[in-house]
């Protein structure tokens, strides 16, 4: 079940992630048969566009990357939804309460406890055969737009995060595709290691006007 992998891939740091930048695995992505069908920059300003967020593999691990994301969206004003089926709360010790301990804020399990999924673009901080169930469940829920951090994929992945992006409406509610696919290495990210909300969100939300 999608849970129960989603349960087991929170309590390790991403194993590819930041493991994989040798110069031929970026070529390798870089020159991927999956290439996007919209231009990342699109993607990117289709991606903030959304009027919700949601954060897959939040985790209260300062030094995980599920926690800088997470913590990304609350310091630019984003209520973010943690989705973490291992945990009740993530502790964002950056953002503390009135007491001055860290805010506590609610997790969901999965994406289909999220109140508005089609309003909701997804940020995934997850290892690559998490993230192909992430997205399969994405595409039923008709998840506009999906952001895949480095080390959350794989080819496999991206060709599967892929199909059907930017088709019409109809394709994407009947779990075909999703608006936009925010991954990879290419398309104009500043970053050495692909795509990456830390480093290319203030832009994305510059081009949805939200910045």
């Amino acid at each position: 079940m999608l849970q129960f992998a989603l349960q087991s891939a929170f309590h390790e740091i991403l194993p590819a992630q930041a493991r994989q930048n040798s110069s031929a695995f970026l070529i390798s992505r870089f020159f991927s048969s999956s290439s996007p069908k919209m231009s990342t920059e699109a993607s990117l300003r289709t991606f903030f566009s959304s009027k919700n967020f949601a954060v897959v593999g939040a985790s209260s691990n300062t030094a995980k990357f599920g926690h800088k994301i997470f913590a990304w969206y609350l310091h630019h004003d984003i209520q973010a939804i943690p989705i973490n089926p291992a945990a009740p709360s993530i502790a964002v010790p950056s953002l503390p309460d009135a007491a001055g301990k860290p805010s506590e804020i609610p997790t969901v399990k999965s994406l289909s406890a999220l109140p508005d999924p089609k309003e909701t673009s997804v940020s995934i901080i997850t290892p690559p055969p998490v993230t192909l169930k992430v997205l399969e469940e994405a595409k039923k829920l008709g998840i506009p737009a999906v952001f895949l951090q480095p080390g959350t994929f794989d080819d496999e992945v991206l060709k599967y995060a892929r199909e059907g992006e930017g088709e019409d409406a109809g394709a994407q509610a009947d779990g075909q595709g999703f608006k936009a696919v925010v991954a990879g290495f290419g398309g104009g990210t500043v970053g050495s290691e692909g795509w990456c909300v830390l480093v290319d969100g203030e832009r994305g939300l510059k081009t949805a006007g939200k910045l």
